[in-house]
C-alpha cells in the first residue's frame, strides 16, 4: 500500500482528493484570522502583480522564514539591483511580517497550492530566474516544474528533524525524486545534511543558520528603550515570547509562586489568533495585566503585560532582562533563541527544541541560554537570576559572543546564488 502512493502521480492523485478541504482550511482559519480570505486567487496561481525586471523568487513560508531572510535580501539587493525580489509566502503574518520589514523594496505574493496548474500559472506568470526555497520547504510538483523549465531551484538554509526525515522516508522514491532535481541544497548543520543525503538529496552543502546574520533593527532597538522606560525602568522584566497553546496556563500557575518583588511579566503569544485567549487566561489566575496594543505607560501595580502586537520581538528582547523562549516547554519543537541572544538578553529555553536543535545545544554549552524542564523550574530559575545581576551580565556577554562566532551563512548563501545565477 506504502509503494502504491509512493509516486509523483499518486501524491498530486492526493491533492486533488484533498481539495475540497483546502477551501474548508481558508474558510476555518479565516473565522479568527480573516486575512486568510484575502487574495485566495494568488493560491491557485493568479496574479495582479509583475515586474519588467528579471525576477529573484524566494519563498519564506511565515514569521520565522520571513524574518531570517532579511540579512540574504539584503544582499541579494545589493548584489542583483538590476532583478527585482518576489517573496512568496503561506500564512498572512509572513505576508504582514514581509510588508513590515521590506516594505516596497519587494514584491509578495502567495506561492500557489502544489497543484500542477496553479504552479504552471505561477512560473508563467512571473518567470523567475531563479527560485529560492527556505529552510523545509519540498513541494514536489513545485520543484519538478521548475526543473523541466530550467529554472534553477535551490533549498537553503535546510534543516530537516528526525521527526520529518522519518516522515519523507516513508516515500522514499518521491523523496528522492523531489531532493535529487533541487539544483543544490545548503544545510544549516552537518545533521541536517547527513538527513538529506539519506533520502536522496544532492549537491549538499552546510551553510551555517541565516538566523544568525540578522542585525537587530535600529528601530526596535530604540522601541525597546521606549518600551523599558513604560515598563518601569527600576522594575525587573522578565518576557515569556512565542508562547504556544497550553504553555501560557502552565507558566502562569507557576508565577503565582514567584516571590520578586516589583516583577513584571510580558507574555507574547506565538500566533495573534491567541490574543484574546491568552488574555482570559491571565485574568482568570487573577493577575491585573494591560495590554501593549493600548499604548498605555505600564502602571504600578501592573502584573503582567500581553504583548498582543505583531512585529516587535526584538523591541520585546531589548525591553527585558530575562527571557523565557516559547514553543519548548510542550513537544512544539521550540521557536528561535537566536534573537534574544543578539541583543545580549539571557535565555530559558524547554526541554523541547528539535526546531532549534543545534543553536539550542550551542547556546546551552557557551552559557547563554539554559534548559528548564518545566514551568516550576522557569520560576526558581527567574528566581535564582534575579538574585544574581552577575549572572545575567555573564549569560548577556555569552549570548552576544554566541551570536556573533556564529555568522556567515549569509555570504556562503550568496555564493550558491552566484553559481546557480551565472554556472559558468
Amino acid at each position: 500500500m506504502k509503494k502504491l502512493f509512493d509516486s509523483p502521480f499518486a501524491y498530486t492523485a492526493l491533492l486533488w482528493l484533498a481539495l475540497p478541504y483546502v477551501f474548508f482550511h481558508l474558510l476555518w482559519r479565516g473565522r479568527k484570522q480573516p486575512e486568510y480570505l484575502k487574495h485566495i486567487p494568488e493560491r491557485f496561481g493568479f496574479y495582479a502583480i509583475n515586474s519588467d525586471k528579471p525576477i529573484i523568487w524566494l519563498h519564506t513560508v511565515s514569521v520565522g522564514e520571513t524574518r531570517a531572510a532579511a540579512s540574504l535580501i539584503q544582499r541579494l539587493s545589493e548584489c542583483y539591483p538590476d532583478h527585482q525580489l518576489l517573496l512568496t509566502h503561506t500564512t498572512p503574518t509572513g505576508r504582514a511580517t514581509s510588508e513590515q520589514l521590506y516594505g516596497d523594496k519587494v514584491m509578495r505574493v502567495y506561492l500557489p497550492y502544489d497543484y500542477p496548474f496553479a504552479v504552471r500559472r505561477f512560473l508563467k506568470h512571473f518567470q523567475p530566474r531563479i527560485g529560492i526555497l527556505l529552510e523545509t520547504e519540498i513541494w514536489f510538483n513545485l520543484i519538478h516544474l521548475c526543473h523541466a523549465k530550467q529554472i534553477p531551484l535551490l533549498l537553503l538554509n535546510a534543516r530537516l528533524s528526525k521527526k520529518s526525515s522519518a516522515r519523507y522516508a516513508l516515500f522514499p522514491n518521491l523523496a528522492r525524486q523531489g531532493l535529487s532535481e533541487l539544483n543544490s541544497i545548503s544545510a544549516q548543520t552537518e545533521a541536517d545534511a547527513k538527513r538529506l543525503r539519506f533520502l536522496g538529496g544532492i549537491n549538499i552543502s552546510q551553510m551555517g543558520n541565516l538566523k544568525f546574520d540578522i542585525e537587530p533593527p535600529p528601530a526596535m532597538l530604540e522601541l525597546g528603550k521606549q518600551l523599558r522606560i513604560s515598563f518601569g525602568a527600576e522594575r525587573k522584566v522578565f518576557l515569556v515570547a512565542s508562547t504556544r497553546e497550553g504553555e501560557e496556563a502552565l507558566i502562569l500557575a507557576a508565577l503565582k509562586e514567584v516571590e520578586i518583588p516589583d516583577l513584571l511579566v510580558i507574555i507574547v503569544p506565538r500566533h495573534p489568533q491567541r490574543f484574546s485567549a491568552v488574555a482570559v487566561l491571565i485574568e482568570q489566575n487573577g493577575f491585573k495585566h494591560q495590554l501593549r496594543s493600548s499604548n498605555q505607560v505600564i502602571h504600578a501595580d501592573t502584573q503582567v503585560v500581553l504583548g498582543d502586537s505583531m512585529g516587535e520581538m526584538f523591541a520585546y528582547y531589548a525591553a527585558c532582562d530575562v527571557a523565557f523562549i516559547g514553543g519548548s516547554l510542550l513537544p512544539f519543537g521550540g521557536q528561535n533563541l537566536i534573537e534574544a541572544c543578539a541583543v545580549g538578553t539571557p535565555v530559558l529555553i524547554g526541554l523541547h527544541t528539535y526546531n532549534f536543535a543545534q543553536a539550542c545545544q550551542l547556546a546551552t554549552a557557551c552559557g547563554a541560554a539554559k534548559r528548564v524542564a518545566d514551568a516550576a523550574e522557569i520560576t526558581l530559575a527567574v528566581q535564582e537570576l534575579f538574585s544574581a545581576p552577575e549572572q545575567i551580565q555573564t549569560m548577556s556577554a555569552a549570548g552576544l559572543s554566541f551570536v556573533k562566532s556564529n555568522q556567515g551563512a549569509t555570504e556562503r548563501a550568496l555564493a550558491e546564488v552566484s553559481k546557480a545565477m551565472d554556472p559558468h
